[in-house]
């Protein structure tokens, strides 16, 4: 596309707003009422989007939502969707998350690791998988969520994720995908949650690395130049983190093993047709993003197509890195962690801040312990 004749923009200054808008960050309004068991997942897709976009969130804001979030964090250990509802896997690692992009010590307070790491333990299955919540559904998501939680917080015991890797690679199916669960079609989502819970866990050379790159670099569609969640679904702005995302990983993975897939990368990727498809296609011109056309913003696709907008960017590795900033440079995002999708700094200031502390200890009272909250 010949930039000169139709400058491509990043509506920055106006998805800004967006976020900040009606304290956003803070309050559910009458539209998102909704996503009520979901208030920390609002803080995340907001907190990120907006340092994504290097913008500074208020002292007093992030306080706030320091002081919120502690609310949903159950006696019990985890975090809930809400004040007073049940702890859940989801909202947890949204939690964290958000906590370590506010990145204070008030931050880091609000999380009680040993009850956390009790709540991990309650939710463990002997297979090594783990559900959602208790009595709850069990998919790769939820082993996602408690590996993230665990490693960025410092409380991975010698016997919390046994098992876990072959559980995962169980949802490795014929397509190279991952399913949610072993046997399901293979999925974006679940995809890289299953690949980045191995990362995670130094155990991504035990899935088929060559399958799932043939698999990942497949969903990105020649036409829309996004990625679609599924084989023969719609592109969806999402899946520009969801699946563009994975494939930093496997570079990654294939670099350390030297394998000669690495020079076929360059082509397997197409920064410049991702960037065009978030650019043209999912920003709202009022601000946030969306879907696809025709689609109504929101926090969740603001979130995503942000932070795949940033993996286009950026795209690599410490070993190896490819930038490519479509339009001006105003439009440079910053770089965002493609495990944890928070920026990388927060990431390791939030590791080296836990890596301080000792790892709590496994009671054996929190194996399958009912949530009570």
């Amino acid at each position: 596309m010949d930039n000169s004749v139709t400058p491509l923009r990043c509506f920055r200054e106006r998805h800004a707003l967006e976020l900040f808008k009606d304290d956003s960050v803070k309050t559910v309004t009458s539209v998102e009422q909704c996503l009520d068991a979901s208030r920390p997942w609002l803080c995340y897709w907001i907190l990120h989007s907006l340092e994504l976009l290097d913008e500074p969130v208020p002292a007093s804001i992030a306080s706030d939502v320091c002081k919120f979030l502690a609310r949903c964090q159950s006696p019990t250990g985890g975090f809930a969707g809400g004040p007073g509802q049940h702890t859940h896997l989801a909202p947890t690692y949204a939690a964290i998350n958000a906590l370590c992009i506010i990145g204070t010590q008030e931050a880091y307070d609000v999380i009680d690791r040993q009850k956390l790491l009790d709540f991990l333990y309650s939710v463990k299955q002997l297979d090594g998988s783990f559900v959602m919540h208790v009595g709850g559904e069990v998919d790769v998501r939820s082993v996602y969520c408690a590996a993230s939680v665990a490693s960025l917080t410092n409380i991975i015991t010698p016997t919390l994720f046994d098992g876990t890797p072959s559980w995962i690679i169980r949802c490795q199916n014929w397509e190279g995908g991952l399913g949610g669960m072993p046997g399901l079609e293979a999925h974006g989502g679940y995809t890289f949650c299953g690949t980045a819970a191995m990362v995670i866990l130094g155990k991504e050379h035990m899935l088929d690395l060559k399958s799932l790159l043939h698999w990942v670099a497949s969903r990105q569609m020649r036409f829309e130049g996004g990625f679609q969640g599924r084989c023969n679904k719609l592109v969806d702005g999402c899946y520009s983190f969801w699946q563009a995302g994975l494939l930093p990983l496997l570079h990654r993975a294939l670099f350390k093993d030297g394998d000669s897939t690495l020079s076929m990368m360059s082509w397997m990727f197409d920064q410049q047709a991702l960037q065009e498809y978030i650019l043209l296609c999912c920003q709202n011109p009022a601000g946030g993003l969306l879907d696809k056309p025709g689609k109504s913003r929101d926090f969740y696709h603001t979130c995503y197509c942000l932070s795949g907008l940033s993996i286009a960017q950026h795209f690599g590795s410490r070993d190896f890195h490819h930038e490519l900033i479509l339009g001006a440079d105003e439009n440079r995002l910053a770089p965002t962690h493609p495990v944890y999708n928070i920026c990388p700094e927060k990431v390791a200031q939030a590791v080296e801040h836990f890596h301080k502390l000792p790892i709590p200890v496994q009671t054996e009272a929190a194996i399958n312990t009912p949530d009570t909250s």
